[in-house]
Order: structure tokens, then C-alpha cells, then sequence
């Protein structure tokens, strides 16, 4: 049994893939639009140390793997294909076919990808440094690297789509407007950003809105890109972002919170704490708009430190169910006032990223890295497949902090204007 074989029995003879492997083996179509190349036996190595997703991954970080064709497109035909499709016996005969050589052989990880033990070493999961470390893995990557893959906005969050056939940029705009609208923000106010990356809301509201935007960042690459983008639109007086963490902020009485992609890397256990700081943070009658991934339900595990993305993207992530974190909000004192899922704007929004990355593909190697370039690749094509599939959502919860006489101080129906 050669390696096509193996192929086609775990993936079939229909799902219109082209397969070539080292050993000269060759399966599906030959016109097929997508095209998986085994270059060499580490590859299998990577397979025999973790098998599936995750020695896959590896295997095509280090280059071991090459695909030709559309990321997106084979990650959606093979979505649901698992090592436990084919039986024991072919299992076996698989593994006597590969021989011992390949099976044997130690591969190290690609650079790319966090080691535990690393993290170990800077506290337990979420203390302040090793936060800092999780998000200098993923966010200090290169300021230019991001503007190729994100457009002009900078926006590295969800965006809301008006229409079918509107840009990212415009996407981009409403989403922030969006959020405005729903924090009610008015000139005068001020506004606290936590997780603000390059500082879109911040400058929004600021040019906006008038509103005086405060921004925290764990990213000095972030901070340093969104100071020099607010001075430049000549905002200094109404817009600052810091690079600290949120949970330093000393400023209080704010009359807004905006938390657009920071709860995903907060974590389970200090979720109370987090709501509990932004309500104090808060003036009665204050608002929090809370935007994150989700869970879809509150069945599925809740983390899995030893898949592609914990090890790869985001370090000590983690994703609850809007329904634990409407929860956790009320428990603090925060009133609910508006809900909605928004998976199918992600999903958008990824097409466009991942499209922009194939845009600058040479000048992204170039700048990070093949491996790196890899990882973009891989991990923004298979989110796009799990927000279509609804493995994953995206949800805006708006809260209130109640005044002293029960007062929310928000009109009686959401403006009609709200997408």
C-alpha cells in the first residue's frame, strides 16, 4: 500500500482532490482545482507523533506538506474527515505499508508553534506576564504583515456587513459606528477601549463622536502604530492608547466600555473578576458592549491546549457560550439590554483577510516567514469554514450598569437603525 492509497481510502475517491506523495504515488483527478503534495517521510513523522489536525499542521507549517489551490476549498471538502472513518485493519495495513523508518523518526515542532513549557514558566495561565507573552505571539508580528491582511481599517475583529456587496473597510466602519451607537456615545463622554488593538474604536469615537477614548493594549507593536495613527489624524487631544494591561488601568467614571476580541484570551476563571473591574470602571447608567467568539453551545470542551490553534495563533485561549457570559455579566450587576449573533459577518470578514493575504502572499513570506505566512493561511481559511458551519459564533452583548434608582437610562426600543 502505497501513500495515494492511504489517501484515498481516509478521503475517498470523490472529494476531487489531487494527491502526489514522495514515493511516486499520484491519486484523484488530475484537473482537480486543489492539490495536496507529501514532499517527504517527516511528514508522516509529524502524522505518527500527533495524528490529525494538529501533526497536519505541523507538516505543513514546516513545508513538508505543500497544497496547491485555495486553502478555504480543501479545508471544507476534508472538514469532517477523521482517522476513525476507516477500519482497524486498514489501519494496519497502512502502517505496515509506511514502514518503520518514517514512523520512527523524530521531528521537532516548527518554531512557529508555542511551547507549554515556555508558558509554564511565566505563572499560571493568565497571570499578567505570561498574558503579555500569549499576546506577543500573535499580535507582535509585523505591523506591515497585518496591514497587508487586515486593509487600512486595521481592524482585527469581526466586521458588519451593511449589505452583501460592501467592502471590508466599509464593513469595518459600520462595525465601530455600531458599537457607538449601542454604547450611545456623545461628545463629552469618555469611553475606555480594552483590547483595543491598532486603536480603531478609540479613533473612531474620538473623530466620530467626540467622545475622550482611552485604549489598552498588551502590544507594544499595536500601541506604538495606534499613537502614531491618532496624531497623524490630528486627535491627540480627544484619543490615547497604552500599552498596558487592562487590569492596570487607574482612571475610573467612565461613561462607556467597549470590549471588541479581548474576552476570547481572558479566561474562564477570571471572567468574574473582568466584568467586575470594567462595572466598576463604569458610571450608573454606563454602558459595556462586549464583542467576542463564542462557543454555540455549552456542551463542547471548553479548550483544547493541544490543538493547531492553542498552539499556533492564540496561546491560553479560550471560548465560553454567550449564554455563561450573559450570566457571569448579570451576576456582577450588569443589565442586559441587546443581544446578537453575528457569525455569518465573520465568516465575511475572514474571506476578505484571507484574500488579502493571497493578494501579498510574496511580500508576506518575505516579511514573517514562510512558516508564519503558513499559519495565516491555515488558521484563518479553517475559521471561515467553522463560522459558515457554526462551530463558532460571534456575539455582541450590550449591558447596563443600573443607577441607584433601578434606571437604566436607555430608550425604550433599540434605534431602528441598529443593524
Amino acid at each position: 500500500m502505497r501513500l495515494a492509497e492511504i489517501f484515498e481510502m481516509v478521503v475517498g475517491s470523490g472529494a476531487g482532490i489531487r494527491f502526489s506523495a514522495y514515493d511516486g504515488s499520484k491519486a484523484g483527478p488530475d484537473g482537480a482545482d486543489i492539490g495536496i503534495e507529501v514532499k517527504s517521510p517527516a511528514a508522516v513523522a509529524y502524522l505518527a507523533q500527533a495524528p490529525g489536525e494538529l501533526g497536519l499542521a505541523r507538516a505543513y507549517i514546516s513545508g513538508h506538506i505543500n497544497v496547491d489551490g485555495d486553502m478555504y476549498s480543501l479545508l471544507s471538502r476534508m472538514w469532517s474527515l477523521t482517522i476513525n472513518d476507516i477500519t482497524t485493519a486498514q489501519k494496519i495495513g497502512a502502517v505496515r505499508a509506511l514502514g518503520v523508518k518514517p514512523l520512527m523518526m523524530r521531528v521537532q515542532p516548527p518554531p512557529q508553534e508555542v511551547r507549554r513549557s515556555v508558558l509554564a514558566k511565566m505563572g499560571s495561565r493568565h497571570a499578567k506576564q505570561r498574558d503579555a507573552e500569549a499576546i506577543h505571539h500573535h499580535y507582535d508580528v509585523s505591523n506591515k504583515f497585518y496591514s497587508w491582511v487586515l486593509g487600512p481599517s486595521m481592524a482585527y475583529t469581526c466586521a458588519v456587513f451593511p449589505t452583501e456587496q460592501s467592502t471590508l473597510e466599509e464593513a469595518q466602519h459600520t462595525k465601530f459606528d455600531l458599537v457607538a451607537r449601542k454604547l450611545g456615545l456623545k461628545p463629552g463622554m469618555r469611553l475606555l477601549d480594552v483590547g483595543c488593538g491598532w486603536g480603531g474604536m478609540v479613533i473612531h469615537a474620538a473623530r466620530e463622536y467626540g467622545v475622550k477614548a482611552l485604549g489598552v493594549t498588551l502590544s507594544r507593536q499595536q500601541a506604538e502604530w495606534a499613537q502614531k495613527a491618532i496624531a497623524e489624524a490630528g486627535l491627540g487631544d480627544l484619543a490615547e492608547v497604552r500599552h498596558m494591561d487592562y487590569r492596570d488601568v487607574k482612571e475610573s467614571g467612565f461613561d462607556a466600555v467597549s470590549s471588541i476580541g479581548l474576552t476570547e484570551h481572558i479566561g474562564k476563571d477570571q471572567l468574574p473578576f473582568y466584568f467586575k473591574f470594567l462595572y466598576d470602571k463604569l458610571v450608573p447608567g454606563g454602558r459595556i458592549l462586549n464583542h467576542c467568539i463564542t462557543r454555540p453551545t455549552g456542551t463542547e470542551k471548553t479548550l483544547n491546549a493541544g490543538g493547531f490553534i492553542n498552539r499556533y495563533v492564540f496561546p491560553d485561549g479560550e471560548l465560553e457560550s454567550v449564554g455563561y457570559l450573559v450570566r457571569q455579566m448579570e451576576d456582577t450587576g450588569f443589565e442586559i439590554r441587546h443581544e446578537e449573533n453575528l457569525r455569518e459577518h465573520y465568516a465575511q470578514t475572514l474571506r476578505y483577510w484571507c484574500a488579502n493575504l493571497d493578494d501579498h502572499w510574496d511580500e508576506a513570506v518575505e516579511e514573517v516567514g514562510q512558516g508564519t505566512a503558513r499559519v495565516w493561511r491555515l488558521y484563518m481559511a479553517g475559521c471561515v469554514v467553522g463560522f459558515e458551519r457554526n462551530k463558532i459564533q460571534l456575539h455582541q452583548v450590550l449591558g447596563v450598569k443600573l443607577d441607584a434608582q433601578g434606571e437604566a437610562h436607555v430608550p425604550l426600543r433599540p434605534s431602528l437603525d441598529w443593524p
